[in-house]
């Protein structure tokens, strides 16, 4: 008897989990932006613009920006994938999780040490994703992957700030000639 109700129980959560879950949106990997936005043609000829929720990787023009950008490109480019997509950004981008053959490409750009958790958008994401992701980055962090190799990487959240900051001091430096 205890074990028909366990079993009952089990299947009643698993199939709350799972009504709830959308659909993964398959399609193919037509362009690498960067290391963590990309172009999937979906099935019915559609190009997404996604963004990899959950990470951030350096900027083009920032330390490791090029080799994340190619790492991604490595991994998925021209490939058929699955995109749990999750909502859109203020840009119009897709936001979603990357998925080949059943491979969290998110979470293993964090785990080969080409991007950071953001955690600034953490409490948006599942919280057993959010807790991969960040035990993603600890263990990259701890064996000096990618770009924990540096000594001082820059979060590109703070190498974007700086950037802007530069730019307006430049800015107003020229608005103050005669």
């Amino acid at each position: 008897m205890i074990a028909i109700r366990s079993l009952l129980i089990s299947l009643v959560l698993f199939a709350s989990a799972t009504i709830g879950a959308a659909p993964l949106t398959p399609g193919l990997i037509v362009a690498i932006s960067d290391g963590d936005t990309i172009t999937l043609l979906t099935q019915d000829k559609q190009q997404l613009k996604i963004r990899l929720v959950g990470i951030d990787t350096p900027e083009k023009k920032q330390a490791y920006g090029s080799k994340a950008r190619e790492h991604l490109a490595s991994r998925i480019f021209k490939q058929d994938v699955e995109v749990d997509l999750r909502k859109k950004d203020q840009y119009g981008r897709h936001l979603g999780v990357i998925y080949l053959s059943g491979v969290d490409i998110n979470q293993l750009m964090i785990q080969d040490g080409y991007a950071w958790f953001y955690k600034h958008y953490a409490k948006e994401q599942p919280k057993e994703e959010a807790l991969r992701y960040a035990k993603a980055e600890q263990d990259a962090r701890a064996k000096q992957k990618g770009l924990w190799a540096d000594p001082n990487p820059v979060p590109p959240w703070d190498f974007r700030k700086e950037t802007k900051e530069q730019a307006r001091a430049a800015k107003a430096t020229n608005s103050y000639r005669f």
